[in-house]
């Protein structure tokens, strides 16, 4: 059975939608966002099982019962998108009681990392000069894990 082109279409406007929702700093904006995207996958749940009658055993024939396992898929996803809901639901509550708005600030960590990435630097690689002075960073780490230091202080191969 080939889906209807109708379904394949909301399923793909409803994952769309949800998406772009999802991207938004508001959370009120990603609270609809996850709502649409649990739809969307309701539907495409649904779409994926076999059409016919009732599977209950002695009402319908076998071979024309319809796949009991997506409409068993849908509940459990149903059940995860309420509880989904209601969690970002009470964090935009919390989040408009103590700030005035649902909007989700920058971190000042994630800031920095965005900054360094601007001027093409890695977290690690400012100012880390090896220590012979030639540039390479990787002669300045410690040594190997298997190395041992003998009480004299130098470092020789563990045997």
């Amino acid at each position: 059975m080939s889906p209807n082109l109708t379904y394949v279409l909301v399923v793909g406007v409803l994952f769309a939608a949800g998406v772009t929702l999802l991207l938004e700093r508001s959370l009120t904006r990603v609270l609809m966002g996850v709502i649409l995207l649990g739809n969307g996958a309701n539907l495409l749940l649904l779409t994926g099982g076999k059409a016919g009658g009732p599977p209950i055993v002695g009402t319908t024939a076998e071979e024309d019962m319809s796949d009991p396992l997506p409409q068993a898929m849908v509940l459990t996803a149903i059940v995860i998108t309420l509880g989904m809901t209601a969690f970002l639901l009470a964090l935009a509550y919390r989040s408009w009681h103590l700030n005035g708005h649902d909007e989700v600030q920058d971190d000042v960590e994630d800031r920095r990392i965005m900054e360094l990435a601007d001027r093409d630097e890695g977290p690690g690689t400012a100012d880390t000069d090896g220590a012979d002075g030639d540039g390479d960073p990787a002669l300045a780490t410690a040594p190997a894990a298997d190395a041992t230091v003998s009480p004299a202080g130098d470092a020789g191969r563990g045997r």
